[in-house]
């Protein structure tokens, strides 16, 4: 008998037929995820809040003539959203393979002035990131073929930051962010080795400091400085360590938080 085919690089980063639904595409961090998905040749399912914004996004994606992107209304902080928005995608695509968890309803007070409802409503995301990731669990295990759940975390979620980057610009880095952040982390390995045995794969990408042109100049400077590589990252930084995730090339890989932060966790 011979021997089964080893797949080439091109053919482990290839997502041509999958169904990939990803949450808060239409952000700064969530569009670059969306694209590396379509460039990858996924079909791509665009989750927003804004369903028309949503399709928008599908639109601008790049498409060979054997892919299809849609968009569709998910708020992943409401779980009836979470439910219709996964029925909707699996009624309009066929099925969903592929679930990653990016969309994040922020709140911007920090420790000095977060109220109790401001924190538990920011621990909610975590609700949303678990409610979706069980939909595609249970959607693939029906259908007896492998589901990948990618989280996103933040390198807050593994280290503290520094109060003097923020001090005389604006609110500290949120204390409820971070004890969100954490949790999706820890939530990935918990999922992970329960559902390793149902062929779903759960990993975590955690993004470092990759503020947006609207983030104050004078912070982005102070952070520069806390930076190993001595500046911030772009969106297109992310997408490498992305497709590694979710892709065949990560076969192996479950319950992992990959930081892409300049070094920065390293100091």
């Amino acid at each position: 008998m011979s021997e089964p085919a080893i797949p080439t690089i091109h053919e482990l980063f290839d997502l041509s037929g999958r169904n990939a639904l990803i949450t808060g595409a239409s952000g700064y961090l969530g569009g670059a995820m969306a694209r590396a998905l379509a460039e990858a040749g996924a079909n791509v399912i665009v989750g927003s809040r804004d369903g028309d914004r949503a399709e928008e996004t599908a639109k601008e994606l790049p498409a060979r003539e054997d892919q299809t992107h849609i968009g569709i209304a998910l708020d992943n902080m409401e779980e009836a959203s979470i439910n219709s928005g996964f029925d909707d995608a699996v009624s309009r695509s066929g099925k969903v393979d592929i679930v990653i968890n990016n969309g994040h309803a922020a709140d911007a007070h920090d420790l000095t002035d977060v109220s109790a409802d401001d924190f538990n409503r920011q621990l909610a995301n975590a609700t949303g990131y678990f409610l979706l990731a069980r939909r595609l669990r249970d959607h693939t295990v029906q259908r007896n073929v492998k589901g990948t759940v990618l989280m996103i975390g933040s390198m807050y979620g593994v280290v503290g930051s520094y109060p003097d980057a923020y001090e005389g610009i604006g609110p500290a880095s949120p204390v409820h962010y971070h004890t969100l952040k954490g949790g999706i982390i820890h939530m990935t390995r918990h999922l992970a080795v329960y559902w390793a045995k149902d062929n779903v794969r759960v990993n975590c990408l955690s993004p470092g400091p990759f503020p947006s042109e609207k983030a104050p100049e004078e912070m982005v400077k102070r952070l520069n400085t806390k930076s190993p590589m001595q500046r911030m990252g772009v969106p297109h930084e992310l997408k490498g360590a992305m497709l590694l995730l979710v892709s065949d090339a990560g076969s192996y890989m479950t319950g992992q938080n990959v930081i892409v932060d300049g070094g920065w966790s390293s100091w």
